[in-house]
């Protein structure tokens, strides 16, 4: 193992912590997709949210999130997954919030304010694809 730097370390780790979390969301849910959807529709019915577009979202979800998680285990295209998984958190808030479930919101919040710190420290991401790869720009 390369000799890291303290923040390569902690990033790396905060990295592959993020990506099992987002891997998992989508391994768990996914021998149950249709009740996940039926569920979210279900829950979505009194928001101004069409229900094809939330069960289309909640088809899509877990997919996402799994591709997320995947490049983030693997560190590649380490920058563009972590801008990814900054946006399916505002959707997330944004849901959440049409729900008025503001502990969700604020748990979701602390799942952006972590990405945040991931994508500001993106120059210390070692142990990746991305460097083996030599894609600077993903990095």
């Amino acid at each position: 193992m390369p000799n890291l730097t303290n923040p390569e370390l902690a990033f790396v780790l905060a990295r592959l912590l993020l990506g099992v979390n987002f891997l998992m969301h989508c391994l768990v849910r996914l021998p149950k997709l249709a009740g996940f959807r039926a569920g979210l529709v279900k829950q979505f019915a009194a928001t101004p949210l069409p229900a094809p577009l939330v069960d289309v979202f909640a088809a899509v979800l877990p997919f996402v999130e799994g591709g997320i998680g995947l490049l983030l285990l693997l560190g590649l295209f380490t920058r563009p997954a972590l801008v990814a998984a900054m946006l399916v958190m505002t959707s997330l808030v944004l849901g959440s919030s049409l729900l008025e479930e503001w502990a969700t919101v604020g748990s979701q919040m602390v799942y952006g304010l972590f990405i945040f710190a991931l994508i500001l420290y993106c120059q210390h991401n070692r142990l990746c694809l991305d460097r083996r790869l030599s894609r600077p720009e993903a990095v």
